[in-house]
């Protein structure tokens, strides 16, 4: 019984984001996770009245002031949360340089 032989064998995960890479949707799906993670994270989606992303900064945009003065004490948590989150997701595409994690949280 011949056995198959496995050259140059990558993880499903790395092969997935490669692809994704190389069609260009590895931004938009790092984009939806970072959302994902920030609803786990916060626990405000309810109050979440919209959600931006750009070069490492999270704009988040809260309906009640309640929620952004109880967020705005825990920043620093939520953003190391929120990257926690991230390097367990295995589809998110953090780059090679390591760019693709949330640098900065700014609530409004």
């Amino acid at each position: 019984m011949n056995s198959i032989q496995r050259k140059n064998a990558i993880p499903l995960s790395e092969a997935l984001t490669a692809c994704l890479r190389q069609i260009r949707l590895a931004s938009r799906l790092n984009e939806q996770l970072i959302f994902e993670a920030w609803d786990k994270a916060s626990g405000a989606s309810a109050f979440t009245a919209r959600r931006y992303y750009s070069k490492g900064v999270l704009y988040i945009t809260l309906n009640s002031s309640a929620a952004r003065a109880h967020l705005g004490m825990q920043k620093d948590a939520l953003l190391e949360r929120v990257n926690e989150l991230l390097r367990g997701e295995e589809l998110f595409d953090a780059g090679d340089d390591g760019d693709g994690f949330v640098k900065e949280l700014r609530l409004k």
